[in-house]
């Protein structure tokens, strides 16, 4: 595995309240990505083939000034393209920057002070 990814997947694991899990691969084969979800909802997808990528969730209008900045900022999923991102690991984009887009996908999930309080209402949770 590729050190941008291992840091990539460390600063996921590492959020508040956050958990990893492989997607499941058919007959023992090795997994192919893993999934971040924080309160059961998810915010962002590693790929653990060849091709190191990152799809993560992202403020709409965040997403497409990051479209036309770098390259390696795209749409690589199933997912709604105006709330998810993915970032080639080995392209343009500068580590920082793939730190600070990671930082921000997990608030996009999170229920607001709800780690904090233990209170995880429905009527703190931002959309997801």
């Amino acid at each position: 595995m590729g050190s941008r990814r291992e840091a990539v997947m460390v600063r996921l694991r590492d959020k508040p309240g956050a958990t990893a899990a492989p997607v499941s691969a058919p007959l023992g084969r090795r997994p192919t990505a893993m999934v971040y979800k924080v309160m059961g909802k998810m915010f962002a997808i590693v790929g653990l083939s060849k091709v190191e990528h990152v799809i993560l969730k992202c403020d709409p209008h965040l997403a497409e000034v990051l479209k036309v900045t770098y390259a390696g900022v795209g749409h690589r999923s199933h997912l709604d393209r105006r709330y998810w991102i993915s970032v080639e690991l080995d392209a343009d984009v500068p580590a920082d920057e793939i730190a600070k887009m990671n930082s921000a996908s997990w608030p996009l999930c999170s229920i607001t002070g709800a780690l904090k309080s233990g209170n995880s209402s429905s009527s703190n949770r931002t959309r997801c």
